[in-house]
């Protein structure tokens, strides 16, 4: 047996001891799947810069949930057959008049921070605000699930091993920069804090807003809105350029020639929605025209989206839309951040 392995069996055991349970139990533990994977997990951890005190803490406390699997397998298969719902509806949900007054209130309140912030990064303030109020509803909720026990049980199901066994690592390095874990709460899937960040994101992105030396995306405004921001960059927005307009298509515009032919990395049923590149001017000589004025320069790249068909809203969609689609690859998410960010910042 190699050092690594014997140290956790042993480690495993010694605590075994330590809480005076019986041997029998102790055996149990040892020959138990998930208990078996979580010490591979924890090595691999070890591996990765995590300290061995702990791993040790929080190995032997974990515990598979099958509520968190029952969760995951319930989410949308998304197959490409799928019919594609109306947008409408989905928009009256989350740009509703609730969460544009609240929008608008945090907005005014926080404005003197929210414009440095802007300032130095480049992203609008109603951007910041609109992701904090589709991801937590402005903090009133962050999730009530033990992120490490979460992860752990995602992780060991295997269906996405290798992305939830990294998230998982993830959570114990933040406990190792001094973060409790009763702190660490989320959604099943892992999200976290006010702008609802996985822990390997936090890890990267995650930014000091009020100078106090810590990132605490679960408490302080100003660190949570100063992440979003700092993701928005790390992602590509552009200052100075709006996420899309609204705009009027007439009646004979050739859809089909406008098609789009290429096929994204990621997403690609989102994506495969829009339509090629053109620029501002190419889209007016085209009689597709922006209901509203927004600063979008002719020379600007958009592409054309109508998510409810050619008979209701379209929009003329800029590469900072598809950074809005970095936070969350859904068309109804990004239009309806870019939608509630115009709401508020009236």
């Amino acid at each position: 047996m190699r050092g690594s392995s014997l140290r956790a069996v042993l480690s495993f055991a010694a605590l075994g001891l330590l809480l005076g349970l019986p041997r029998a139990e102790q055996a149990r533990a040892q020959d138990d799947p998930f208990a078996r994977y979580m010490r591979t997990l924890g090595e691999q951890a070890v591996a990765q810069g995590v300290s061995r005190r702990t791993v040790d803490a929080i190995i032997p406390t974990l515990s598979f949930s099958q509520r968190v699997v029952d969760l995951d397998r319930d989410q949308p298969g998304g197959a490409l057959n799928a019919p594609i719902p109306r947008f409408a509806p989905y928009q009256a949900r989350h740009v509703d008049g609730a969460r544009i007054s609240r929008g608008r209130a945090k907005l005014a309140a926080l404005r003197p921070m929210l414009a440095r912030i802007e300032a130095q990064t480049g992203v609008p303030a109603a951007i910041m605000v609109a992701i904090w109020g589709h991801e937590s509803n402005y903090g009133a909720y962050t999730g009530d699930f033990d992120l490490a026990n979460s992860l752990a049980t995602l992780a060991y199901d295997g269906r996405r091993r290798e992305l939830f066994a990294g998230e998982f690592i993830a959570v114990l390095k933040m406990m190792d920069r001094g973060f409790p874990r009763a702190q660490l709460k989320g959604s099943w899937a892992g999200a976290t804090g006010y702008p609802q960040f996985l822990p390997s994101v936090y890890i990267r992105l995650a930014r000091d807003g009020d100078g106090d030396g810590r990132a605490d995306i679960w408490r302080s405004e100003a660190d949570a809105l100063a992440s979003i921001a700092n993701y928005f960059v790390a992602s590509g927005w552009r200052r100075g350029s709006p996420w899309g307009v609204k705009v009027a298509v007439p009646p004979s515009l050739n859809r089909a020639a406008l098609r789009n032919r290429t096929t994204s990395p990621r997403c690609e049923r989102v994506h495969d929605r829009h339509s090629m590149w053109k620029t501002m001017a190419e889209w007016r000589a085209l009689g597709v025209v922006p209901i509203e004025q927004k600063g979008v320069r002719e020379g600007e790249m958009a592409s054309l989206l109508e998510p409810d068909g050619p008979t209701a809203t379209a929009y003329l969609l800029t590469g900072n839309y598809r950074v809005i689609l970095d936070y969350n690859c859904s068309n109804f998410y990004g239009l309806s951040v870019g939608l509630l960010a115009d709401a508020v910042d009236r």
